[in-house]
């Protein structure tokens, strides 16, 4: 699928960094999408946190975004990584002293996105 420039690719990406361990994510609410501009490549996992405990989610979303780190940096380094949220999680949770402090710690990437919209709402490096 092709969306502002970005070739966009809803099948799970598929990631296997050791004999022992393949990596998949579901097509549903939390999944990897592959996209490509130019020689730019990404992956995003996209996180809704529909769950009672945000910084449960929180810590879930952490930890996938890691090891998905981990395993492309072994396998596609040329992929850049980011977590998706919904910008009511970004205004609401994101912006957090402790939230922000992990973010920026671990260098994780952030795309916002309007729900309702469909589309990216911040681009955050």
């Amino acid at each position: 699928m092709e969306k502002d420039g970005w070739t966009i690719t809803n099948e799970p990406l598929f990631l296997k960094p050791s004999q022992e361990v393949t990596m998949k994510v579901d097509l549903a609410a939390e999944k990897l999408l592959s996209a490509q501009k130019g020689n730019q490549k990404i992956a995003v996992e996209v996180k809704s946190f529909v769950g009672l405990s945000a910084i449960s989610e929180f810590h879930t979303a952490v930890g996938q975004f890691l090891n998905y780190q981990v395993a492309l940096e072994k396998m596609q380094p040329e992929r850049i990584l980011y977590l998706a949220i919904p910008t009511d999680i970004y205004q609401e949770f994101f912006t957090d002293s402790f939230v922000q402090e992990v973010v920026n710690r671990y260098q994780i990437k952030l795309l916002v996105f309007h729900v309702q919209k469909q589309e990216i709402a911040l681009w955050k490096n």
